[in-house]
């Protein structure tokens, strides 16, 4: 068989540096000139719940989806020398694409990845060249009862109100996440509850999710400042967002329709993790997206 010919398929890489003596990891592929998609994920996964959406883009796009402290393969400091807050996975972030040399970026932000992404945004909002949402909040209308007794550990920090909700994360929980929402979960992979439970359970990782969840309730009040900043700025915007999510419900994806005037929206129906279900329907979305507003 003759294979000079063939198209080859898009490699990914997956790498890793220290940073401030933190190890950073992160998947890249793609074209090293080509533009930059930066992809942001929640919890409780990592830049595993990108592994089918990169080598769609990587063609194309230089991709690049890196694992915050805590998550997937980079590392996880101990919690006396490293705070587990979103401004400082946002300077990681920032501090590996300057490694990259990476000056301008679309992002897909999504559940955590919206914060972290904010982080990047509130600093330097003319890098951004194109937004994806997915199930990302930037409203307050998007928080919802799902979140009634986090608020409670916010407002009170107790001890009390820490271990209630140290059930989210449970392999219950995690399953949850994932099939919450989806009409037939023979459609949704075991390997994501297996994959990020594994990475929850290591010794320590539960206080560090409950110390990211505390720091959660800084990113509201850094909406109204995201917000002006869509507004004056503009990204062309993709909205693909889980209708049936308890977590981030729907409520929260209007309210962009407010703010951005070149937005594309669309409800999905499914749950929390759209890529997992809807992944045949919404890539091929977010790749004509990308191909006609960054040409």
């Amino acid at each position: 068989m003759n294979t000079t010919n063939l198209k080859k398929l898009p490699v990914t890489f997956h790498r890793h540096v220290d940073i401030d003596g933190v190890k950073v990891a992160w998947r890249e592929a793609g074209p090293a000139d080509g533009p930059v998609m930066l992809l942001l994920h929640g919890f409780p996964t990592s830049s595993h719940m990108f592994r089918n959406l990169i080598p769609a883009l990587a063609d194309r796009y230089h991709v690049i989806a890196p694992d915050y402290p805590g998550y997937g393969e980079s590392g996880t400091p101990d919690r006396s020398t490293f705070d587990y807050t979103f401004e400082n996975f946002g300077n990681l972030v920032r501090k590996l694409l300057a490694h990259l040399e990476v000056e301008r970026y679309a992002m897909y932000v999504m559940d955590y990845g919206a914060p972290v992404g904010w982080q990047l945004f509130l600093k330097n909002p003319e890098k951004l060249t194109a937004l994806v949402i997915q199930n990302g909040n930037a409203y307050e209308e998007g928080l919802k009862g799902f979140w009634d007794p986090i608020k409670k550990y916010w407002v009170d920090g107790s001890k009390e109100s820490r271990d209630a909700i140290r059930n989210l994360v449970s392999l219950e929980t995690t399953i949850f996440q994932y099939t919450d929402g989806v009409d037939d979960k023979e459609r949704i992979s075991p390997d994501n509850w297996i994959h990020d439970q594994a990475l929850l359970d290591r010794p320590g990782n539960e206080d560090i999710q409950m110390d990211v969840m505390y720091d959660y309730r800084k990113n509201v009040p850094l909406y109204p400042e995201v917000q002006r900043l869509l507004r004056e700025h503009q990204p062309p915007s993709l909205l693909v967002w889980g209708e049936r999510d308890v977590i981030f419900p729907a409520d929260g994806a209007h309210p962009y329709k407010r703010d951005l005037k070149d937005l594309e929206f669309h409800l999905i129906p499914t749950g929390h993790f759209v890529l997992e279900d809807r992944g045949d329907e919404v890539i091929p979305m977010i790749r004509d997206f990308l191909d006609r507003k960054l040409a």
